[in-house]
């Protein structure tokens, strides 16, 4: 039986309550009533007022029923600070599951269900005991496939997921109606073109996550993730094609 890795970074909560759901379906990026039918995974961002990023977690329908969010461990206090100032009346309850999250690739265990956001990230499982040590290269797959981590590009209260490629990898739905942020993220979708956003560039030389991208003297991004020699960067189009620098190290867009 195919057991996956344990992912160490992560913190799972149950949802219950009448309105769990709807709940939540009127505060993300991405519609949720898939959900309602039966077993499925959404990932989805939460946003401020005005656009910006707070968090983005999965959202996840268990085969035998259970709701659950799956958060990066670094944004989950305040994100739950954030759920339980918006819940009002709601009936709803987020507590502590006490769950480990597994993911691996290849044929996944009966209880998993596939990574939403891209092909290439296999499959989550939400489970009592814990999977085998890391062992995969998940940056490596990220960069290839230019898909944004929790906490490293993804910056509370500076990305925007359209920049941060949520269309693209199924983070957010132009038909699901309001959320908060969701005016924002419309307007930037139907009526500017984007300027900036991630990009892959080939890294020679060393240079830390987060290290400003120069061009020709001046600011154009920040490069984040990096494996093999490639990376990923946030950057402004209008000057990726030329020569760029960040530390110590030289970067060309990898075409």
């Amino acid at each position: 039986m195919t057991t996956g890795e344990t992912t160490n970074d992560r913190t799972v909560w149950t949802l219950t309550g009448k309105d769990a759901l709807s709940f939540l379906q009127g505060l993300v990026s991405n519609d949720l009533r898939p959900l309602e039918a039966g077993p499925g995974i959404v990932w989805a961002a939460l946003l401020t007022p005005q656009g910006k990023y707070l968090a983005d977690f999965f959202v996840v329908r268990r085969k035998d029923g259970l709701l659950l969010i799956d958060i990066a461990t670094c944004l989950a206090a305040d994100t739950l600070r954030r759920l339980t100032m918006y819940r009002l009346r709601a009936d709803v309850q987020i507590v502590a599951s006490g769950l480990h999250v597994l993911r691996g690739l290849g044929e996944p265990p009966e209880d998993a269900l596939p990574d939403p956001r891209h092909s290439a990230l296999g499959w989550r499982a939400w489970t009592a005991t814990p999977g085998a040590a890391p062992g995969i290269d998940w940056d490596q797959i990220r960069v290839e496939h230019l898909i944004p981590e929790s906490g490293i590009e993804l910056v509370p209260d500076e990305s925007y997921i359209l920049e941060q490629g949520f269309e693209r990898l199924h983070g957010v739905d132009f038909r699901k109606g309001c959320y908060v942020g969701q005016e924002v993220t419309a307007r930037m979708k139907h009526k500017t073109e984007l300027r900036k956003g991630l990009s892959r560039v080939i890294v020679q030389g060393a240079a830390p996550v987060g290290s400003e991208i120069l061009s020709d003297g001046r600011a154009i991004g920040q490069l984040y993730t990096q494996s093999g020699g490639r990376g990923i960067a946030y950057l402004r189009f209008d000057k990726s094609d030329a020569s760029m620098s960040a530390g110590s190290a030289t970067l060309v867009l990898d075409k």
